[in-house]
């Protein structure tokens, strides 16, 4: 366990900015070529339906999954500021407590599987074909959720010790196996989206394995197993407020994405595979900037664990300078090379066509979303989650308002513009909070 505190007391520099946050940029663009690749086998079947099916069967069980997304938000606020304070027996006691929480919730979506489906199903209104092929997909990629909700907490503890280069051996394991699965599952096998579903629970499993053997320092200490530590009252009921924030947040904010997805499928199979395309563009930008985040979630969690206001302040600023050039790197990116990569991504001529049309949506997202995205990463690694909640709200009211005014009279453009509305209502309403949270250091 003591490699995992070496970093308390280092000055925030460039240097130590990118070396928590390369390794997570890396890690992280795997996932949405790992998206890209899945739209782009089906996409060689020459048709519209199976993209979609693929599109809302991942993104029912991404928003799913990610209820528990606040397991890697959560766990590495709190262990940064632990190892922070040098309380590695506490560091360890929260990654067994993220660890219980992913088998009981994984265990829980497999057991509900048909009434949480239907109920996803209600709110879509894509054609019988996507439907029945995304149930397809659905009914299979569902048995890896335990593995895949347990890489949070994994990746989660390993970012707050700053081992990043951890996070990305389990990334890269996990989606080189499911690309190469993806190829021969569905181009070999002919499987179709079941072959990519398959290919998904193998690869999340395996993930979850080496993620569980790179963190096996924290199993070094009894601590990890310790009942009374790890089930105390008081620390329990503090990990159960952040976590329950994060919770509330992220259903708020999977409400957004959902809600598009879903208002999208309404203009038709065309534009809903379009849609989808472009929302592997939108995971290119997030995941990219993420990783500035995540470094400041372990920088600044580590220093308000020490109390260091200055250390807190320069995270602060530093990685949201490196997330902000990595904005406007992707904008220009996405305007030169958008076109190009959605022709790879289907064979299609309509969905070429719908996509190409919403491009434009695609280069502004990375610009507009910066402060958002840098933001959650500095509230998230100082644990204020209230805050998160309470502006997640306001922005989610904001989303809504945009929707019902902009929709009717732009259509799907409407709809595009209200979702990039709801990211800079997030970046506004965060950002007045913060001289407040930079106070409460020290």
């Amino acid at each position: 366990m003591a490699e995992a505190a070496p970093r308390r007391a280092r000055p925030v520099t460039h240097r130590r900015v990118l070396a928590v946050a390369l390794p997570i940029v890396l890690s992280n663009a795997t996932v949405p070529i790992l998206g890209a690749v899945d739209t782009g086998v089906v996409g060689q079947l020459g048709l519209a339906e199976p993209i979609g099916a693929v599109g809302i069967g991942a993104i029912v069980l991404t928003s799913i999954y990610w209820i528990f997304g606040f397991l890697r938000m959560g766990t590495t606020g709190m262990a940064a500021q632990a190892l922070g304070r040098d309380d590695l027996d506490e560091a360890a006691a929260i990654l067994s407590r993220g660890l219980a929480i992913a088998a009981l919730g994984g265990g829980a979506i497999i057991a509900l599987q048909v009434p949480l489906f239907w109920g996803a199903f209600q709110l879509s209104p894509a054609s019988a074909e996507v439907e029945r092929l995304a149930r397809a997909y659905m009914a299979i990629r569902v048995f890896s959720a335990p593995a895949l909700i347990a890489v949070y907490a994994l990746t989660g503890w390993l970012i707050a010790a700053e081992r990043t280069r951890g996070v990305l051996a389990v990334q890269v394991v996990m989606n080189a196996l499911n690309i190469a699965l993806d190829l021969v599952f569905v181009l070999g096998f002919g499987w179709g989206v079941e072959g990519v579903a398959i290919a998904t629970v193998i690869a999340e499993v395996s993930g979850a394995g080496l993620g569980l053997w790179l963190c096996r320092a924290a199993f070094t200490t009894p601590a990890w197993r310790d009942r009374a530590r790890v089930l105390d009252p008081a620390r329990l009921a503090r990990f159960a407020r952040v976590n329950g924030d994060i919770l509330l947040r992220s259903l708020m904010l999977q409400g957004i994405f959902v809600s598009f997805l879903f208002a999208g499928a309404r203009f038709g199979d065309v534009t809903l595979a379009a849609n989808q395309i472009l929302l592997q563009f939108l995971q290119i930008t997030a995941f990219a900037m993420d990783g500035f985040a995540f470094a400041a979630e372990a920088i600044v969690g580590g220093a308000l664990g020490l109390g260091r206001r200055d250390l807190f302040r320069r995270g602060a600023v530093l990685a949201s300078v490196w997330g902000a050039a990595s904005g406007a790197l992707l904008a220009v990116t996405f305007l030169t090379l958008g076109g190009v990569i959605i022709d790879v991504m289907t064979t299609a001529a309509p969905v070429r066509a719908a996509a190409r049309d919403y491009l434009p949506w695609m280069v502004l997202a990375p610009l507009v979303g910066c402060a958002a995205w840098m933001l959650d990463g500095i509230f998230i690694g100082a644990t204020r989650t209230a805050d998160m909640r309470n502006m997640m709200a306001v922005s989610l009211v904001v989303y809504v308002a945009a929707v019902l005014a902009l929709v009717p009279l732009l259509g799907n453009h409407g709809l595009w513009l209200a979702f990039l509305v709801s990211f800079v209502a997030r970046g506004l309403t965060l950002g007045l909070r913060y001289a407040a949270l930079e106070r409460s250091v020290g």
